[in-house]
C-alpha cells in the first residue's frame, strides 16, 4: 500500500490543529492564567487564523512550503514565547520536508523530530522542564517506534497521540524551570503546562485527519 502523504493531506492536518487551538482557546488561556500571562489561548488562536488566513490567499504547491509558511506567519504574528516556539516547530518540519509534494511515513517522522529539533534549540529545553518540549519529544519517539514495528502511518500517529497526551499530563506535578512559569518556583507544581497542551492538540489534529 503507498502510504505516501500529499502535501493537501498536510494541508488539512494544520486546518484542524488551527480549528482545535480555536476551540480550547479560552481552556489553553486558563492553564496560562496560572503559570504564564493568560494569553496563549489567544495568541495561538490568533496566529493559527492567520496562518490558513495566508494558506488561502497562496495555497502551497509543497509540504515544504506549507509548513514554512505556517512557521513564517506563527512567528510574526504571536507574541511572548510560544510564537517563536511554535513558528520554528513549523519552519524546521518545513525544512525538511523540503520541494516535495509527497512524504513517506519515515519522511513525516524525520520531519517532525527536525521540528523537535528546532524547538529543542531555540528554547534550551529539557526533559522535565515542564514545557512544550515534554510532550512533543515523546510523541516524536512514540512515532519513530511504532513506525519501526511496521504500524500503518495512521495507527502510528494515535501512538504518538497518545504518548503526547501523556506528556501533557506528567507536566501537572513538575516544577517548571523554563519561561515565565519558572519564575513562580514551588507554585508552578499542580499546573498543567499550556505549550504541552497544544502539542498534544498537534497530533490529536493529526489523528483526526486523513494519514
Amino acid at each position: 500500500m503507498d502510504e505516501n502523504v500529499t502535501t493537501a493531506v498536510l494541508e488539512e492536518w494544520v486546518r484542524r490543529f488551527a480549528t482545535l487551538v480555536a476551540q480550547n482557546r479560552d481552556h489553553l488561556t486558563e492553564l496560562d492564567a496560572a503559570i504564564g500571562d493568560a494569553d496563549h489561548g489567544s495568541n495561538m488562536d490568533r496566529g493559527m487564523r492567520a496562518a490558513v488566513a495566508a494558506l488561502d490567499e497562496s495555497p502551497p504547491a509543497t509540504a515544504g512550503a506549507l509548513f514554512t509558511k505556517v512557521g513564517m506567519t506563527l512567528v510574526s504574528t504571536v507574541g511572548g514565547a510560544s510564537g517563536p516556539l511554535f513558528g520554528t516547530l513549523f519552519l524546521r518540519i518545513g525544512t525538511s520536508f523540503g520541494d516535495s509534494d509527497t512524504a513517506s511515513p519515515p519522511d513525516f517522522a524525520a520531519a517532525l523530530r527536525a521540528g523537535l529539533g528546532g524547538v529543542v534549540a531555540r528554547g534550551k529545553a529539557e526533559p522535565g522542564d515542564k514545557t512544550m518540549y515534554d510532550a512533543l519529544a515523546p510523541a516524536v519517539d512514540a512515532l519513530d517506534a511504532a513506525l519501526l514495528e511496521h504500524l500503518p502511518l495512521g495507527a502510528a500517529l494515535k501512538v504518538a497521540r497518545d504518548a503526547a497526551a501523556a506528556g501533557r499530563d506528567a507536566t501537572t506535578p513538575m516544577l517548571a524551570r523554563k519561561g515565565r512559569a519558572s519564575y513562580l518556583g514551588e507554585r508552578s507544581v499542580g499546573h498543567q503546562d499550556p505549550g504541552a497542551t497544544t502539542v498534544a492538540l498537534l497530533l490529536e489534529a493529526a489523528t483526526e485527519s486523513p494519514f
